[in-house]
Formats: C-alpha cells, sequence, structure tokens
C-alpha cells in the first residue's frame, strides 16, 4: 500500500486546487468536498497504518520514491515519501484531528462569506503539514515546512477586514520567516558536507560530521522549531494568532503547525544524539519557555489567548522532553499526540462558548455557562482535567513521563529542569482553573451586559456538527494516555524511527514524581478557587494590579525586547541603507552622469562652424606641442 501513499497529499491539494479554482460555482458543496477529501486521507491513513503492523521493525521504514526534483551537477533531491512509525504517527493526528476540526467548520462557518474558500486554505494546510512529515529528505520537509507558512498566514488573516487579524497574519509569517532561515542555512551545511540531503544517507553519515559542524546544524534546526513550535524568543506571534476563526486556532495550536518543530528535532534525532551541547539548549528553550507560557497564561481576559499560552507551554514541555534524548523522544511524541486530543477539544469547546455568546471571547464577561451549555461544559471539563495532569486522564500519562525524565541526570540538571516542569505543572492548573471558573461557573455576569452589536447575550448549546467532533476529542481526552503509554504501547511502536527508549533511575523516584505533580496540581487549583471562585469577579479589569501581573499582561515584555532588539534596529538599518543607496550609490552615478553631461556641453560650445577658430585653435595646440617638446629637450 505504501507505493499509494502520494494519495495522502493528493486528496487535500485536490480538495484545494478544486475549490479556489471552481470559485463561487462550489459555494454549496465546498464545504462537502473539503471534508471529504481529509476524511479520504484519514481512511487511508489507517489503511496504511494497519498494514504495517504485521511487518518486521525494519520493514516499518519504507522509502517511496516519486520523481527526482531537482538534478543539477551535484545536487540531486529526490521527491519521495519516508513511510516510518513516526511519519504515519503524525499523519494520524494530523488527518484525524483534521477531520474533527473540519466536521466542526461546517456549523462554526455555516453563515460565513466565501466559506468554501475557507475550506480550500484549511485543506491545502494539511496538505502541506502532511508533506512536511511524510518527505524523505530535509528539502522536501522544508518544501511543507514553507506550505505551511503560507496556508497559516491565509488563516489567520481570514478576517482581513480586521486590522487586528491582518497584522497577526503578517506578524506570524515573518516571525517564521526567522526560524526558516536556521533550518536553510543547516540544509546547506547538511549538503556542502555530505553532498546530499535525504534523510537515509544524512543519518547514515553523520559521523562525517564534525564536532563544531554537528552543534552548529543542531542549533540552526532549533532555530527553525522555534519558529514554527512558537518556542522562546519566536513565541509572540502565536498568541496573536487568535484573530483567526476557532477552528484554525484548533488546527494550528493542537495537532499540526506548532508540532512541526518537535517532529524535526524527533526526526533528526542521530544528529542530536552527537551533540550534548545541542541537546543542552534543546532543554533550556523548552524549560523558559514552559515557564513563560504559564506565568503569561495566568493573566490574561481572553479565552483563546490563556488556550494560546497554554500551548506554548505544553509545546515547551514537549521540546524539553526531545531535548532529553533517547529517553525523551518517545515521550515528548506521546505528549504531541495526548495534547492534539485534548488541546483541540479546549479549542473547540471555547469556540462553541463564543458561538453561543455573540462571539465573546472575554472570560470577565462570562459565568455560569455551566447549565446552557451542558455539552461543551462536560468536554471542557474532562480537557481541562487531562491537561492539568489528573489521573487517570490523558496528560497525567504523558506529562508525568516528561517531568519523571527531567529528573534523571547528573549534577544541576535534573533538579533544574525537574523543578521548572513541576512548577510548570502546578501553575498550569492555576491559570485553567481560572479559565474554568471565570467561564462556566460562579455567577453570570453576562446577564446585566451588552454585546459588542448591542444585542442581549442569549447563550446556547452549539449545532451536532459542532458538539460531536468535541465528544470524541473528549473521549481520547479520557482514555488515549493510558492507551498509548500501556505496555509501553507508543514507544515500542515507535523505535524503529527514535531508537529504543532508555529508561534511567532519576534523582526522584517515578512514583514520587506522580505524586509530587498531582499534589501541585491540585493546590494550583485549590489556590484558583479560593482567589476566582469566592464571591462576584468584576467584569472590568482592576486599574492597580501588582508589577507581576502587569508584566504577564505584557506578555513578559516578549514584544518590547523583539522591537527593541530586532524590530527597531532593523527599521533603522533599513533607513541608513535606502539614505546610502540615494544619496551614495545613486548619487555617484547620478553626479557621474551629470559631470560628463555637463562636461559635454561646454566641450560642444566649441564647435562653432568658423574655420578661423578651427585655426586659431589648432595654432595653439601647435604652440603648446612645441613648448611641451622643448622643455622636454632642454630639461
Amino acid at each position: 500500500m505504501a507505493s499509494l501513499a502520494w494519495l495522502l497529499l493528493a486528496l487535500p491539494a485536490f480538495g484545494a486546487a478544486v475549490l479556489l479554482v471552481g470559485g463561487k460555482r462550489t459555494d454549496k458543496w465546498g464545504h462537502l468536498l473539503g471534508c471529504a477529501t481529509i476524511l479520504g486521507a484519514f481512511g487511508y491513513g489507517l489503511a496504511l497504518f494497519f498494514s504495517t503492523l504485521g511487518l518486521s521493525p525494519e520493514e516499518r521504514v519504507q522509502n517511496v520514491h516519486l520523481f527526482n526534483w531537482v538534478d543539477i551537477n551535484a545536487l540531486t533531491v529526490e521527491f519521495g515519501l519516508r513511510i516510518d512509525p513516526l511519519s504515519l504517527t503524525f499523519v494520524l493526528l494530523i488527518t484525524g484531528v483534521g477531520s474533527l476540526i473540519h466536521i466542526y467548520s461546517v456549523g462554526y462557518m455555516a453563515h460565513e462569506e466565501g466559506r468554501r474558500k475557507f475550506f480550500a486554505y484549511l485543506n491545502l494546510f494539511v496538505s502541506a503539514m502532511l508533506l512536511l512529515v511524510l518527505g524523505n529528505g530535509f528539502v522536501t520537509l522544508y518544501f511543507g515546512w514553507e506550505g505551511v507558512g503560507l496556508a497559516s498566514y491565509l488563516l489567520i488573516g481570514w478576517y482581513q477586514y480586521k486590522p487586528e487579524a491582518a497584522s497577526a497574519a503578517k506578524k506570524a509569517f515573518l516571525m517564521n520567516r526567522v526560524g526558516d532561515l536556521g533550518l536553510a542555512i543547516a540544509i546547506f551545511l547538511m549538503f556542502n558536507r555530505l553532498g546530499t540531503t535525504q534523510y537515509t544517507e544524512v543519518f547514515s553519515r553523520v559521523s562525517e560530521f564534525s564536532s563544531a559542524e554537528v552543534l552548529a546544524i543542531t542549533l540552526l534546526l532549533l532555530l527553525g522549531a522555534c519558529g514554527k513550535s512558537g518556542q522562546f524568543p519566536l513565541q509572540a506571534w502565536l498568541p496573536d494568532a487568535m484573530a483567526g476563526p476557532t477552528p484554525v486556532s484548533a488546527l494550528i495550536h493542537a495537532a499540526t503547525m506548532v508540532t512541526a518543530g518537535v517532529y524535526l528535532i524527533a526526526r533528526s534525532n542521530p544528529l542530536y544524539n552527537l551533540s550534548e551541547d545541542g541537546r543542552l539548549v534543546v532543554m533550556i528553550i523548552g524549560g523558559v519557555t514552559l515557564l513563560i507560557g504559564c506565568i503569561i497564561g495566568c493573566a490574561y481576559d481572553d479565552f483563546k489567548k490563556v488556550l494560546a499560552y497554554s500551548t506554548v507551554s505544553q509545546i515547551g514541555y514537549m521540546i524539553l522532553a526531545v531535548g532529553l534524548g533517547p529517553i525523551g523522544y518517545a515521550l515528548g511524541i506521546m505528549h504531541l499526540l495526548t495534547h492534539g486530543f485534548f488541546k483541540a477539544g479546549l479549542f473547540l469547546g471555547a469556540g462553541s462558548v463564543m458561538h453561543g455568546m455573540n462571539d465573546e471571547g472575554n472570560i470577565r464577561r462570562m459565568g455560569g455557562l455551566y447549565k446552557f451549555l451542558p455539552i461543551t461544559f462536560v468536554t471542557w471539563t474532562l480537557g481541562y482535567l487531562a491537561l492539568i495532569g489528573i489521573p487517570p486522564f490523558a496528560g497525567y500519562f504523558s506529562k508525568d513521563a516528561i517531568i519523571a525524565a527531567a529528573f534523571t541526570g547528573e549534577g544541576w540538571r535534573p533538579w533544574v529542569f525537574g523543578g521548572v516542569a513541576l512548577l510548570g505543572a502546578a501553575l498550569t492548573a492555576f491559570y485553567m482553573t481560572r479559565l474554568l471558573i471565570l467561564v462556566f461557573l460562579g455567577q453570570p455576569r453576562w446577564k446585566d451586559l451588552k454585546a459588542e452589536n448591542g444585542k442581549d447575550y442569549h447563550p446556547h448549546e452549539s449545532p451536532l456538527s459542532m458538539t460531536i467532533p468535541m465528544i470524541i476529542l473528549a473521549v481520547g481526552s479520557v482514555g488515549g494516555g493510558w492507551f498509548l503509554s500501556s505496555g509501553g504501547r507508543l514507544a515500542g511502536w515507535l523505535e524503529p524511527s527514535l531508537g529504543e527508549l532508555k529508561e534511567e533511575h532519576g534523582v526522584i523516584s517515578h512514583g514520587m514524581v506522580g505524586i509530587l505533580t498531582v499534589v501541585l496540581a491540585v493546590v494550583g487549583a485549590g489556590l484558583a478557587f479560593l482567589l476566582f471562585g469566592r464571591g462576584k469577579q468584576p467584569v472590568e479589569r482592576p486599574a492597580r494590579v501588582s508589577f507581576p501581573v502587569r508584566a504577564a499582561r505584557a506578555d513578559l515584555y516578549g514584544n518590547a525586547l523583539n522591537e527593541a532588539l530586532f524590530a527597531r534596529p532593523g527599521t533603522w538599518l533599513t533607513r541608513a541603507l535606502v539614505f546610502l543607496d540615494l544619496k551614495g550609490v545613486d548619487g555617484l552615478v547620478n553626479g557621474t552622469a551629470a559631470l560628463l553631461g555637463g562636461s559635454s556641453g561646454r566641450l560642444r560650445r566649441l564647435q562653432t562652424g568658423f574655420v578661423r577658430s578651427y585655426a586659431l585653435s589648432m595654432l595653439l595646440g601647435s604652440i603648446f606641442v612645441l613648448g611641451a617638446l622643448l622643455v622636454v629637450r632642454f630639461s
């Protein structure tokens, strides 16, 4: 079946092409075609997955050659697919969760003008993401990588008439270009040393790299991962992407785009296994980012932005895990899968709430909604319990394993990284419980308020096209973690791609880490109940708050830092170069032209047409030449 794996890319790409080329003629059935193509890809992905279960570990890794994409002198780039446990895992996640988001979008976008174009963009996004994870070389991966960037720009900026949406789309596109530059240079270095960029050849010849080259490549790959996965210092675009429709938020933040960086590092594990310093930097970035996401998430009042910073934090856990090396690659992928279930469910639940509240996103204007949206409340709460790591929900099995692995090693590392991971668990429980209370519990603060359109709020449950995907994701949030971790099921499946999962004893036992994680989650949730669960919460933000709260609301000054270190100096540099170009380069060219033009104009005046003038000129010239010869002769 692997020989037909190109259908995984072709089906959603075909849907996108038909909907974009067909135009308004496809308005009536465009959403159905969009859903059908992604469901078809999911069905084929399932069939391909089951066909590999009976194969040996070595046979599960297959390279499907399609054609030679580039063949110029020493550069040969094959356009092919790599079918192995890692790519198939991502295929099922992307197409499975993507199918649910497509179905959800049928109801959510029902009244949107040009809905078929939205589904075309969704299909284009999924096709590019599938190319990213299925490509059998770094150049093919880069093609999908850029395709995802383009599609995300179109989706985030869907409400292009809103300045914040247009700005968010541009910000995401530009900040991702910074990371893309790192990935591109890493690919150049590989080709410069090995003459190839195909996975099979690069990974079999990693010993030919010097230690400095390996470090440089791993750090550049990490830069690419930081851009796509919203990791420090390139995390500022990701919360702003909430300006797009809620299905876009779920697609980008749960199962697809933000997981690309984790996939890149996991796929490049033969390179990272050779560089302990490279893995250490990955761990530092993951630890810093997970704390940043948690701290900022505690202070926001925008429903989707709190979830966005939760995604920043949870991707930080995944990056920390893959930075641990052989003991963490499979753990990072397991948390990526469970996160795909509960975070997609949380985002779709947020969209359901906003759908029933006149698109209101301010959690201070909500409260008591569990009575009016019972299905949304139950499914969202199950996702919430999975995210904060309460057993037996999915997040407990994946996040607890990462925290336990972070306590392995020697010296200061286990205490620092393990402590950061535990602190993140407590903060996650705090801000998510605050969100639960202010949205679903407590007093219905919306009753005395008006929506932006001047109408009263009339919260109501969403249609079946929206609630059914939420229910399916809630089931995954409950049982997905146990299923994947039971008997080392996922780790054993991924072994041909990531190597054997190594188990090491940490400075704190795994059982004790599990207890600490749950206790800290309960403490964080309890503190949130004490602060927000008693009494009526104010609709307006308090005017006077402490400095930590102000800093968190300002994104820990991440935007200000990027503005000061990169954007503003870049603007100044551009202006200086423009001035130099206009006054220097253009001035020199224009000045030379003016000099020649003026000189020739003055010389032209000597051409009067009178013979006596020419005779006089010849006489004066002869006298000058004769005088010069006499001077030379007698000097």
